[in-house]
């Protein structure tokens, strides 16, 4: 837990932090931060119980992670105790394959409400059976929900200008429900689980964030036309909640095709949604698109947690501790998360 420096008076600290948080509406004024249009909400709901407060200021669950992660979040860290946020970081390591770490996290995320995380390296000398830790967190949690928004930055030169995407992608099924097997000997099965209620929960978000960020076209991506049941299931419950916002224009789109119109055209896509692993790699691509992945913030939300961090889950171990990892997109994810704390 860090205290409350006596002095705060760090200029540039204070304008570089301003100068993140467009994203988010807020502005740093003297010691408190302050909403500079009426406050919108990442959520579709308010459904969320408030985060945990003592004092007048936040404690949230602080996860270092791999690679890059523990370097990116001390620069959070030096720059909220430079500009005098009111933030308390609870910190918790978690080892990829220790079974203790990763449920203090989970317990720490359930005390405070609230996560600022750094990627946990997935070991793949590890056996079948262990589940990944960033997997394991996602879906203990239930934070059903991750939300990219993939938008061109002021100063960063790309091939592509004016994109302003977001991406929700379904968080705990589909490819990543970690339910594989040997049937026999040099044959494996991969089961890619799709249900109604989660098809319908993650489409029903989608189109209430469009509606509360005054986006006007949903897109669907997926794969029905191969996976007839298992897409096709995520493709009708989307069309079904699409008849529900009369007001909002719905389409869909193979995720072939998707990645293609991403790279030629991405300014004719407005808000996407998708299954899982198609979350995967649609982001990794809109990452590109704007500049790489050390742009981009992303937020995992549930009913009743939240967890930030950066947008393409990259450990960057071949960068680690070498002073070169672009920090802006972990301080972007800690300017959704103030957005969030409100």
């Amino acid at each position: 837990v860090m205290s409350r420096p006596k002095s705060c008076e760090c200029g540039q600290a204070k304008s570089f932090l301003n100068s993140t948080m467009y994203i988010t509406s807020l502005e740093l004024r003297g010691d408190h931060c302050w909403r500079t249009e009426p406050p919108t909400s990442n959520r579709c709901q308010s459904i969320l119980p408030p985060p945990a407060k003592y004092g007048g200021r936040h404690t949230v669950t602080l996860i270092p992670g791999d690679g890059i992660g523990p370097e990116l979040l001390n620069h959070v860290r030096e720059l909220f105790r430079f500009s005098c946020v009111p933030v308390d970081f609870e910190v918790v390591n978690v080892c990829s394959a220790t079974e203790d770490d990763i449920n203090n996290a989970i317990t720490a995320i359930r005390r405070n409400g609230v996560a600022l995380k750094g990627n946990i390296e997935t070991l793949h000398t590890l056996p079948a059976s262990h589940k990944s830790r960033n997997n394991l967190l996602r879906t203990t949690l239930d934070l059903y929900a991750n939300v990219m928004h993939c938008k061109s930055l002021p100063g960063v030169q790309t091939r592509h200008n004016n994109i302003d995407i977001m991406i929700i992608r379904e968080n705990t099924e589909g490819e990543y429900s970690s339910l594989e097997h040997e049937s026999v000997s040099g044959v494996v099965e991969c089961l890619k689980i799709i249900t109604r209620t989660n098809s319908l929960r993650i489409a029903e978000y989608a189109f209430k964030l469009a509606r509360e960020k005054g986006r006007k076209r949903v897109t669907a991506v997926h794969k029905a036309n191969i996976m007839k049941l298992g897409d096709g299931l995520f493709l009708q419950c989307c069309r079904e909640v699409a008849a529900g916002y009369p007001d909002i224009a719905f389409d869909a789109m193979i995720v072939d095709n998707t990645t293609m119109q991403l790279v030629s055209k991405p300014q004719q896509f407005d808000v996407m949604v998708m299954p899982n692993l198609y979350g995967n790699v649609v982001s990794n691509v809109c990452a590109g698109l704007v500049g790489g992945p050390g742009l981009v913030p992303g937020a995992n939300y549930g009913r009743d947690y939240a967890v930030f961090e950066t947008a393409t889950r990259n450990t960057g171990k071949s960068i680690a501790d070498r002073n070169i990892a672009n920090p802006t997109a972990m301080l972007l994810a800690s300017c959704m998360m103030l957005d969030h704390l409100k």
